[in-house]
């Protein structure tokens, strides 16, 4: 498994979907410290600690990340057989309960690190604007949340991920899946039981994003790992249908 996973970390290096994933997640902080110029009673809404890294993991999780997740993720499990490897990997053989584990378990590491990305990019601006109003305490509750957000992201899109495999279509369908289901959760939080079962909205009550109850905490994890078990169920589905 060690080598599985070492092989598709270094196949993910050397592609450029990985560059395009940074480049959305550094242009996330751009837009969203752009945003923060506007006064609003007087002030800036960026002159206020802690705002910008609580806006950025917000828009980010409702408007972009989910979809380059899902996108990367997609582009992982459907690359052998878009790029005619796929016979390759027969003839060695390997093992494909064991790739696909592998290839999910780099997007999980992919997810976190991305979302560690963006939690890095908002803290040094952070320090830069209110290094005197920021506290250990702070930089830690922001810490769990960016690094929750990023597991609660990926069990939430793993299901759209195994369904693009599935349909065996462009792994681009991914990103037009996720962007619809990730900014639905804007409309969905507005409720307060859908927002804790709702996959998007079930993340942010993980990572204490959303001031949540036990109750609503435990609803959202059930809801995330059904989102993995359903993943888990349709890639099951695609190895016994390509034999």
């Amino acid at each position: 498994m060690k080598i599985l996973i070492w092989a598709e970390r270094k196949k993910l290096r050397r592609s450029k979907i990985v560059l395009t994933a940074v480049f959305a997640t550094v242009m996330v902080a751009v837009i969203v410290f752009a945003q923060g110029q506007f006064v609003f009673n007087g002030s800036r809404y960026v002159d206020s600690a802690g705002w910008f890294m609580t806006t950025a993991q917000s828009l980010a999780t409702f408007y972009v990340l989910p979809a380059v997740i899902a996108l990367v993720g997609s582009y992982m499990i459907c690359r052998e057989e878009q790029e005619d490897t796929q016979k390759s990997l027969h003839m060695i053989p390997i093992d494909e309960t064991r790739l696909t584990t592998a290839k999910m378990i780099v997007l999980l590491a992919f997810s976190v690190l991305i979302y560690l990305l963006l939690f890095v990019i908002t803290f040094l601006c952070e320090v830069v604007l209110h290094f005197e109003a920021l506290t250990a305490a702070m930089i830690f509750t922001f810490f769990k949340v960016y690094l929750l957000d990023g597991i609660g992201v990926f069990l939430a899109v793993a299901p759209i991920v195994a369904l693009v495999a599935w349909i065996k279509k462009s792994y681009w369908l991914a990103l037009v899946f996720a962007e619809i289901y990730s900014f639905t959760g804007l409309f969905v939080s507005m409720s307060s039981m859908l927002k804790t079962f709702y996959p998007i909205t079930a993340a942010f009550n993980l990572s204490g994003y959303y001031e949540a109850s036990t109750t609503q905490i435990i609803g959202s994890v059930i809801s995330l790992i059904l989102c993995g078990c359903l993943a888990v169920a349709i890639l099951a589905g695609l190895k016994r249908r390509t034999h």
